[in-house]
C-alpha cells in the first residue's frame, strides 16, 4: 500500500508508549494498533487533529505517500 503510517516513529521520538497515546485519545490500545499497522481503511480528520496535538506534530509527520 502506497500510504505509510509512521505513528511508531513519532511516538519513539517523544518517547511515548502506544497506551500513553491511545489513552489521550480515548480509542483503545487495539484501535490504535490498527492504525500504526496501516491495517485501517481511514482514519478521521478529528482523530488525526488529536494524533498531532498528542505528538505535537504535522500530518504529514504521520502519514506518508511512497510511490510503488
Amino acid at each position: 500500500m502506497p500510504i505509510i503510517v509512521n505513528i511508531d516513529v513519532m511516538l519513539a521520538k517523544r518517547k511515548m508508549q502506544s497506551k500513553e497515546l491511545a489513552d489521550i485519545l480515548d480509542i483503545t490500545p487495539a484501535n490504535l494498533s490498527i492504525l500504526k499497522t496501516g491495517k485501517a481503511k481511514g482514519i478521521r480528520f478529528d482523530t488525526l487533529e488529536a494524533i498531532c496535538k498528542a505528538l505535537k506534530c504535522q500530518p504529514g509527520d504521520i502519514i506518508e505517500y511512497v510511490t510503488e
